[in-house]
């Protein structure tokens, strides 16, 4: 069975779809959690759910401030054992009509600052000769979608990102895979037309969108002593569409 206890576990983005579902997940196996956001009111929210957790109200895209931040994290939690890196955005538009700071800040979201937290989080790992991270990509990060360009270049290159971490801290007893889910019922999917959401639901074999229970089973699984031997790995988690679709375009 699967146990956190006694386990630090930071969760960016825990107050949205999926980061909501990987904070019930880990609490409910035990774990100490630390989620982080950028709405007070979701986060407060959270808070009242799960009150014996942490929550921490923080903006992804302020570089500067990353290292100060897993320092607090660390001292709130008194170590950091676990890092699910869930938080990210999107702003689509075709590559024609995208305009440089719609490539940027997802790039920079998405893509940087998930780096600059995986790196100063195995920093604390290290000392402990322990570690697990966990990066959340997508399925457009293996086909590319219209549109998103942006979007699928920082998730493609979290996974490229996360085996070469993998090569360097297998020996450090520190794990790095990817999590790459498909359409899941999360607040990114949420906006889309009913008929495009038909039309995805008729590309996947399962017959059905993901949700984020779906994948916070597999994080959990990667982030525990069963997967200790697993690494460099992305699990896909998309009701066999990434393997019945490749190729293939989604029209909007």
């Amino acid at each position: 069975m699967i146990d956190f206890k006694n386990k630090k576990i930071l969760i960016t983005g825990g107050s949205g779809g999926i980061g909501k579902e990987l904070v019930k997940k880990f609490v409910s196996l035990g774990g100490n959690v630390l989620g982080t956001g950028t709405n007070t009111e979701k986060l407060d929210l959270l808070k009242k759910e799960y009150p014996n957790i942490k929550v921490k109200r923080f903006d992804m895209s302020e570089h500067s401030r990353i290292v100060e931040f897993i320092d607090n994290v660390t001292l709130e939690l008194g170590g950091l054992d676990i890092l699910i890196n869930n938080a990210g955005i999107n702003i689509d538009n075709l590559s024609l009509r995208m305009k440089d700071e719609e490539w940027k800040k997802v790039i920079d979201i998405n893509l940087t600052s998930t780096f600059l937290l995986t790196k100063s989080a195995i920093k604390k790992m290290l000392k402990n000769k322990f570690g697990r991270i966990v990066n959340i990509t997508s399925i457009v990060g293996h086909t590319g979608n219209l549109g998103q360009a942006n979007y699928s270049a920082s998730k493609s290159a979290i996974i490229g990102m996360s085996k070469s971490l993998a090569v360097e801290y297998a020996k450090k007893n520190i794990t790095i895979n990817c999590v790459s889910p498909g359409f899941i019922h999360s607040n990114m999917t949420m906006n889309i037309a009913e008929k495009v959401k038909l039309y995805l639901t008729s590309k996947i074999p399962m017959g059905r969108l993901g949700t984020g229970e779906d994948v916070s089973n597999c994080v959990a699984f990667l982030s525990s002593a069963q997967a200790s031997y697993i690494t460099g790995e992305t699990i896909h988690v998309n009701g066999g569409m990434y393997m019945s679709w490749q190729n293939s375009l989604i029209i909007y």
